[in-house]
């Protein structure tokens, strides 16, 4: 169940005071799939890291041979079996993209653990695995471990075996950075996770090039899948002043996702790169814990959207602003475009569209429907809202179309800008304070793969691959306005 909570923070001013995975991902888009022609590497929206954007079979292939290695304290059963050929596979990865990538031999983990966190009497890397709902690599004795009887199986329901496969990449990753040197005994947590999460993307990468003898991962619902799994082990969100605020810090799902895609896109040696400085600068300004007396949720009502429709204004200063309308009529009425609820844009009489029940319906935190560990609250809302005024900025801006795949892809880029530019507190006329709080662009990323919206077109048509649409809301994020034009034309 995700611990986020929503996440804009709105006070208003008053005479001097102020007041303060997932398998079933397959049906759950809200937003199509825009047909059309690849443009190049960098820039085609039906690519994932140059790679065709293609649906198809995900998982452990028909007659996969098995696992190559012994398994300590396995019960012999299905989760275990998937999780040793897991293991062979990743391992027989890495017996060459570590020499060509460290310039050394591969050595692999010394020994593989299973255990059932129910039961008892079993011990790994020294501690008692009674109640240890998890997987990791033990440094001290270079082994690996997981739970089968509750971690796993819930993995595997959630994402199918490909989620399974992820986590134990990612730990591997572990053992692979620590035996690289890139990782060391004085390396943070923040850092050996993100270095992992690159590591396992690396070897994603060679499952969907079909180089993987044991299993399959395709590059459109297949890699939501396994990106949806990276963003449920995002951090908890906690507020300033909670004692473990900053204890065991892996990053958020926008980070963790990053890094993920850091390895898949440039291989193995990308991850070196991956220290405090770089996840610093990756973070930017962008707020970690919520303040003590927030809980980062704001009801999406009228007042609200206006709000933030607002502070857009603030934060862009479009010479002409987009109207605003409450009235899903206005959007079917719109003949050059077809509604894209909860939230449309019109070009013709440049106005936003708002469906606020249904707009309220997606912001409401809650347990995905999908029965991942996706974060959900207000902000799945407002940076759907966010993006249709992004729309309104590529139509002042002129000399780009608004109904292609290129459309689709810039818009995400926009709202990254947005969501950066809306990090510190804008006060609009009607005297409310808007700003983006913890835990806002974790929403986004999870809408972002979800539905796709955020990532959409005026028709309000997405890509295929939620690879791409993240990817491109990471270049609003990390850049600008400019960036945005000039990298999807």
């Amino acid at each position: 169940m995700s611990r986020s909570t929503g996440r804009y923070r709105r006070r208003r001013h008053l005479v001097g005071a102020t007041m303060t995975t997932c398998a079933v991902l397959l049906g759950c888009g809200c937003s199509t799939t825009l047909q059309g022609q690849a443009v190049s590497v960098f820039d085609d929206p039906f690519s994932v890291a140059g790679m065709p954007a293609t649906d198809g079979p995900t998982g452990l292939r028909p007659n996969a041979e098995g696992p190559t290695r012994d398994i300590e304290g396995t019960d012999g059963g299905e989760i275990d079996q998937l999780a040793g050929s897991a293991i062979s596979d990743i391992e027989q990865y890495w017996e060459t993209a570590y020499p060509e990538t460290f310039g050394d031999d591969f050595t692999p983990a010394r020994a593989l653990f299973s255990w059932d966190a129910a039961g008892f009497d079993t011990e790994f890397c020294g501690d008692s695995t009674y109640g240890l709902v998890n997987a990791g690599f033990c440094y001290p004795e270079r082994t690996l471990g997981w739970d089968r009887g509750e971690l796993l199986p819930t993995l595997r329901g959630a994402h199918g075996d490909i989620g399974v496969v992820m986590v134990l990449a990612h730990e591997y990753g572990h053992a692979v950075a620590r035996l690289s040197g890139m990782s060391k005994r004085q390396t943070p947590t923040l850092v050996n996770e993100q270095q992992a999460d690159c590591l396992s993307g690396a070897y994603m990468r060679w499952v969907a090039e079909d180089s993987s003898p044991r299993f399959t991962l395709s590059t459109g619902e297949g890699l939501n899948n396994v990106l949806a799994g990276v963003i449920s082990f995002r951090d908890p969100l906690l507020n300033e002043g909670d004692p473990d605020a900053g204890y065991d810090e892996h990053g958020s799902a926008f980070e963790r996702v990053s890094a993920f895609q850091f390895g898949f896109t440039d291989g193995p040696a990308a991850c070196s790169a991956i220290d405090l400085r770089e996840i610093g600068q990756r973070r930017g300004d962008l707020p970690v814990l919520l303040p003590e007396d927030q809980t980062g949720e704001l009801a999406v009502t009228e007042d609200s959207v206006r709000s933030i429709v607002d502070a857009m204004g603030i934060l862009f200063e479009p010479a002409d602003p987009p109207a605003l309308s409450f009235d899903p009529a206005d959007a079917e009425a719109c003949g050059d475009v077809r509604p894209s609820p909860p939230a449309s844009f019109c070009p013709s009489s440049n106005t936003i569209v708002v469906d606020l029940p249904q707009l309220a319906e997606l912001g409401t935190q809650g347990i995905p429907r999908d029965g991942s560990n996706l974060a959900t609250g207000d902000n799945m809302a407002y940076s759907v809202l966010v993006s249709r005024y992004m729309l309104a900025i590529q139509r002042e801006h002129g000399g780009v179309e608004l109904d292609t795949a290129a459309a689709a892809l810039r818009t995400a880029c926009l709202s990254g800008v947005a969501t950066v530019r809306m990090s510190k507190e804008v006060t609009t006329p009607a005297g409310d304070t808007i700003a983006l709080t913890a835990g806002d662009i974790d929403e986004a990323v999870s809408g972002i793969l979800i539905n796709g919206l955020v990532a959409s077109d005026v028709n309000g048509e997405s890509v295929p691959s939620g690879f791409s649409r993240i990817d491109a809301f990471r270049v609003g994020v990390l850049g600008d306005v400019e960036r945005c034009f000039k990298r999807f034309r």
